[in-house]
């Protein structure tokens, strides 16, 4: 069997970088997005070989035009991670619309405009895995991100509607909702904050970006078909429902 094509949205740092590492070893063809950091970009490419592909993932247009150069160059995608995400945190009350518009758009929006650019390929083929990552705080909400929340519960949605969409082409349709995990974004924050954040973690620990790489791959194997529809909590017991 050919090697199956994989591309991950915001893959070349933290937990994206951890599932384009995983897929490609374990022998998937792994193209990478990712949108402002060039130096990070190239770093990435020389540490792990995987090619990374400049795009804006709010931008349709932008994501048609890279998802047919991958085609060209790597083979057609059939497998997607919707990883991209930014935040833009604040109160509602002090929140410019900017703010919501911009979170919306690339977490969320983004979704929908990858999803549009894969789907008819998978169709065609009768095969398709897309795994959507969206967040904890779009299960339990977060104070300050109100525009973040909305986005990745959003997502939620968007997976569970699809999941029907998909299921009788052989598209199985996925989220994984991590958790807190030990990346850049998540160390920005206030380490006083951090300190309580950790404190509501049964498990005792931010999550690693390996661990939410482990849930992605269980959903994208060939004989994971009858998956679909459904979110993978990896929160460290945060959060069950």
């Amino acid at each position: 069997m050919t090697q199956r094509v994989a591309l991950v949205t915001g893959g070349t740092r933290g937990i994206g970088k951890a599932i384009s590492v995983a897929l490609k070893d374990a022998g998937y063809k792994v193209a990478a997005n990712y949108c402002g950091n060039d130096e990070a970009a190239k770093a990435f490419t020389a540490e792990t070989g995987i090619p990374a592909y400049k795009f804006d993932v709010a931008d349709f247009k932008a994501c048609q035009a890279a998802v047919g150069q991958i085609a060209k160059d790597l083979g057609p995608v059939e497998i997607l991670i919707n990883n991209a995400g930014i935040t833009r945190d604040g109160t509602i009350h002090k929140m410019e619309q900017e703010q919501w518009q911009a979170v919306i758009d690339t977490n969320l929006g983004s979704c929908f405009n990858m999803c549009r650019a894969v789907i008819d390929g998978m169709r065609h083929t009768s095969f398709g895995r897309i795994v959507n990552v969206g967040s904890v705080n779009g299960q339990m909400g977060q104070y300050g991100q109100v525009n973040y929340a909305s986005a990745k519960s959003g997502i939620h949605g968007f997976t569970k509607a699809l999941a029907q969409e998909g299921a009788g082409k052989g598209i199985t349709v996925n989220a994984i909702a991590p958790g807190y995990v030990d990346t850049d974004m998540v160390r920005a924050v206030p380490p006083p904050v951090l300190e309580k954040i950790i404190a509501r973690i049964p498990v005792g620990r931010l999550g690693h970006a390996e661990d939410i790489a482990r849930g992605v791959m269980f959903l994208v194997a060939d004989d994971a078909d009858f998956i679909t529809g459904s979110t993978l909590s990896i929160n460290g017991g945060q959060h069950m429902y």
